[in-house]
């Protein structure tokens, strides 16, 4: 399978050649978006739906609720739709959410807080559900007042140039939101910000977890993935899925995963999924921070040429992103005056440099001076934006 017919598998079913109708419709499709940094997901819609608003999203997120923010793979956090939450919980969270249960158990006992962690995780997390099944939705910063032990501190890295010390509280709301207990509801601020309210599930969604079995949620995960994201090889779903080995190749297993030639090395598509993509014109894209679609696979070579130092910083984690033709050709960012500015890393096509600038020009009426500050920036960020 050829990187020009990946290329137009990613705008076609990224919904970047034509919009998704809606929003929960384009959460599901691309098997949740990525919102660690509040603002992703807000810029990751604008560009795949015709005419959004910050609004909108907002309205999806906290009104309806059609989607919501949940820990997923790799312990990230994703937008996503109902449908997704209980293959979120067998796939990924059960195994994350044991793990981190016992590290914070060894701390507590180990600094003293509490003779026995597990069950002091317990009793804090209990009475932090109950109080906001009682308040509603509440910022995290006052359950320290509302839940004794909550504000019990935590050292860690001593004797590094990193060492300091957080909530225990903190840590126990990550185990009750990758457990399924209680969710992210409004930000504190406006959609910019990334200090949010905390509800408990079921009130803030009007529904429990479907308990599912891990194997099979494996499987049906990596097929919806596979449907958008695929071809893909082994190390890209690891990657993507945060599983062992083992549990990848059970799951492509499973899902009669067909292998593929690319460029010479193995990938992976769903039995049935060889046709051949129709054209997609080229255009020019402006993606946020973490977008789905630059974060949705390990090996980027086939997009990302040699700008990988340029447009990621040393953790992995992607910068905005100015693309052409299904490729990225740049960056984008911010100075303190507002105004969208892009710097290209390669020569483009005649007539794609209009293009692109007519996108970012789209993309600053959208912003109507609204600053977005990635929670990541990268190299070519902190240059175009004045910091670097």
């Amino acid at each position: 399978m050829s990187i020009e017919e990946r290329r137009r598998r990613l705008a076609v079913r990224h919904c970047l050649a034509e919009p998704a109708p809606d929003i929960p419709t384009l959460a599901r499709q691309l098997v949740g978006l990525h919102t660690s940094d509040p603002t992703t997901p807000f810029l990751a819609v604008r560009q795949r739906i015709s005419d959004s608003t910050v609004e909108e999203v907002e309205q999806a997120l906290y009104v309806d609720r059609s989607v919501f923010r949940m820990v997923g793979m790799r312990r990230t956090l994703f937008v996503i739709t109902p449908d997704l939450l209980p293959l979120f919980d067998a796939a990924c969270n059960r195994k994350n959410t044991a793990t981190q249960r016992r590290r914070l158990a060894k701390l507590v006992e180990e600094q003293g807080i509490a003779a026995d962690g597990e069950r002091w995780i317990d009793d804090v997390g209990d009475r932090t559900v109950a109080v906001l099944e009682r308040r509603g939705p509440t910022p995290g910063r006052e359950l320290s007042a509302l839940v004794e032990g909550f504000d019990a501190r935590l050292s860690f890295g001593e004797g590094r140039r990193w060492a300091g010390t957080v909530s225990a509280g903190t840590r126990v709301l990550f185990i009750l939101a990758s457990s399924g207990r209680v969710i992210r509801a409004q930000p504190l601020g406006s959609w910019v910000s990334g200090q949010y309210r905390w509800a408990a599930l079921g009130d803030w969604l009007g529904m429990e977890i479907e308990p599912r079995e891990t194997h099979e949620a494996q499987r049906e995960l990596l097929e919806r993935w596979l449907w958008s994201h695929g071809p893909a090889t082994l190390t890209d779903m690891q990657w993507w899925s945060g599983w062992t080995k083992t549990d990848t190749r059970r799951a492509v297993a499973a899902v009669g995963a067909v292998e593929v030639d690319l460029d010479g090395s193995p990938g992976f598509v769903l039995p049935d999924d060889g046709a051949v993509t129709r054209p997609v014109a080229p255009a020019a894209w402006f993606l946020p921070g973490l977008d789905p679609s630059v974060m949705g696979w390990k090996e980027r070579d086939w997009f990302l040429g040699e700008h990988a130092e340029a447009v990621f910083d040393s953790n992995g984690n992607a910068g905005p992103t100015v693309w052409w033709d299904g490729r990225i050709v740049g960056g984008w960012a911010q100075p303190e005056s507002a105004e969208v500015r892009f710097e290209l890393l390669e020569a483009v096509p005649g007539g794609a440099k209009d293009a692109i600038e007519s996108a970012a020009h789209e993309l600053d009426k959208w912003l109507d001076g609204t600053r977005v500050m990635p929670r990541f920036p990268v190299p070519i960020y902190k240059r175009l934006a004045g910091n670097g």
